[in-house]
C-alpha cells in the first residue's frame, strides 16, 4: 500500500477529509496547504515525509519505522 492510499483510508477511518487536512496544516505550519495542492502531491508523489507526518500527527498517528528481521 502507498503512502496515497495509507492516507486515504486512515481519512476513511478518521471521517476526515482533504480539505480539513490542509485547513489544519496552513494553520499549524503557516504555509498555505488545499485540497488540491494535497491531492496532487499525493498523486505525483511528491509529497514530503514532514507533510506525511504532519498529516498523520493531524490524525491522531505517528509514522514509525522498524526495523527488518533477517532470517
Amino acid at each position: 500500500m502507498n503512502i496515497r492510499e495509507q492516507i486515504k483510508v486512515l481519512l476513511a477511518i478518521e471521517n476526515s477529509t482533504l480539505t480539513d487536512i490542509a485547513r489544519k496544516m496552513t494553520a499549524e505550519t503557516g504555509r498555505n496547504y488545499s485540497m488540491h495542492n494535497l491531492s496532487q502531491k499525493l498523486s505525483r508523489k511528491t509529497l514530503k515525509f514532514e507533510e506525511a507526518r504532519l498529516i498523520a500527527k493531524i490524525l491522531g498517528y505517528k509514522i514509525q519505522f522498524e526495523k527488518i528481521q533477517n532470517n
